[in-house]
């Protein structure tokens, strides 16, 4: 290699260490970066315009990699009167119910929601990821990021039924569950109530201050937003338009739990069928105007508020710029339903 060849090597790694400085540590002074790279270095951009966090090629590897929506866990003091709900009301399968816990389901997971005798207000959201390894440099990596982090002992493993996992909490204080193989099913799902249900697909949390818990799950996690409805993102790690959102609200917790149903005719039939038991329906039907999924919002037990969807929006462009909607009720629902879900309110 020449000198020539060398100099503009070494040139290209240097701009490659400031580029992910710049881009991995908000700290560091953009001023210098202008000077040391030049206008490349800082595009362009409408001065209101949020866009997915930036990555290089590789770093990827240093995020922890979710790679699916496992489970959420509810606490309860009517634990009977719940699991009547979730079968008889909701169209999930009680997989089993032992030692104060009940585990039901909408899919071929081993379960999508575990309600446990205790306090309603808590909550846990579980993620997967897929090895050992990436398990265990993500606890490295929380606690490098001050968030204390727990280990499951054997006892609290077969109670979320994994092979491992960790417990942390966001910057709002939400419980989050990491876990390493979850038990699969190995039969098919079948419900008392025919609700269409074809999957759990996402969670919404409450969050305190949205922009601090988005920089949390966006720079620590293979997560960005695909939209925003005022300060609440939509979050994903995978093509399909969101699996978190989060809504500003005064405390932590879960929001609302989505199970994906196979057709419109399936949301309208549960319309009917909710309200003529009187379960009082506090969004829709209606049209979201992000991910375009037709949806369905009802109360169920300890306040929890449950979701029917269908026709949700998947992300296959790589160049899908996310999109700012006001925090207005149209940008809620393009059919004019109105929410009554405080989160939901302006």
């Amino acid at each position: 290699m020449s000198s020539f060849e060398a100099g503009i090597a070494g040139f290209i790694r240097f701009r490659s260490t400031v580029w992910s400085l710049q881009t991995r540590h908000t700290s560091f002074e953009p001023g210098l970066v202008g000077v040391i790279m030049g206008p490349i270095c800082e595009p362009s951009r409408p001065a209101n315009r949020r866009e997915r966090p930036a990555r290089l090629p590789g770093e990827g590897e240093t995020m922890i990699n979710l790679v699916d929506i496992r489970y959420v866990r509810l606490g309860t003091r009517k634990l009977d009167e719940t699991v009547a709900y979730a079968t008889d009301t909701l169209g999930l399968e009680l997989v089993g119910r032992e030692n104060g816990r009940a585990y039901v389901r909408g899919d071929d997971r081993d379960h999508n929601i575990c309600y446990f005798d205790g306090d309603p207000g808590d909550h846990t959201l579980a993620f997967e990821v897929l090895t050992r390894a990436e398990l265990d440099a993500a606890a490295a990596e929380l606690e490098s990021a001050g968030h204390p982090v727990h280990i499951g002992a054997d006892d609290e493993c077969a109670d979320r039924r994994v092979l491992a996992f960790i417990n942390f909490r966001d910057p709002t204080g939400n419980g989050i569950d990491l876990v390493l193989r979850p038990f699969h099913s190995g039969v098919r799902y079948f419900p008392s109530r025919d609700a269409g249900i074809t999957g759990f697909n996402h969670v919404g949390l409450r969050t305190t201050n949205a922009p601090r818990d988005e920089e949390f799950w966006c720079t620590l996690f293979n997560i960005h937003a695909n939209d925003w409805i005022g300060p609440a993102p939509l979050l994903s790690f995978d093509k399909m338009h969101h699996r978190l959102a989060l809504f500003p609200a005064s405390g932590p917790g879960v929001q609302h739990i989505n199970f994906q149903v196979e057709s419109t005719d399936d949301i309208m039939r549960s319309f009917y069928f909710l309200t003529e038991r009187q379960v009082k329906i506090v969004f829709g039907p209606g049209r979201h105007a992000t991910s375009g999924a037709q949806f369905l919002y009802f109360d169920g037990p300890d306040g929890m508020v449950y979701e029917y969807s269908h026709g949700v929006r998947m992300i296959e462009d790589p160049d899908y710029r996310p999109r700012q909607f006001p925090f207005t009720p149209e940008s809620f629902c393009v059919w004019g339903s109105k929410p009554d879900i405080p989160e939901f309110q302006t």
